[in-house]
């Protein structure tokens, strides 16, 4: 399981404009491109986002371009967008 912990937003501030993302996954980490993250989820990979009460699952949403969203959890905020820039 991939944790996403940092974002990097492009052209605007929207869900659509993360270009990139920065996650872990045990003791390793990495950065991938909004298309690579999508390619890896759509292949049966599971991200997500540490938040409370649970943990958000990221999903792809099916757009041309396609793009990634936090399913919500409850929270009052949007998982993704409120994580750190990079």
């Amino acid at each position: 399981m991939r944790y996403i912990t940092h974002i990097h937003l492009e052209g605007g501030r929207g869900l659509e404009h993360i270009s990139r993302v920065r996650w872990r996954d045990g003791l390793m980490t990495g950065t991938s491109t909004r298309q690579q993250m999508v390619e890896w989820i759509d292949d049966g990979g599971d991200a997500r986002v540490q938040a409370l009460p649970v943990d958000a699952r990221v999903e792809v949403v099916n757009a041309r371009p396609p793009y990634l969203r936090s399913v919500p959890n409850g929270g009052l905020v949007d998982n993704l967008l409120s994580l750190p820039e990079f």
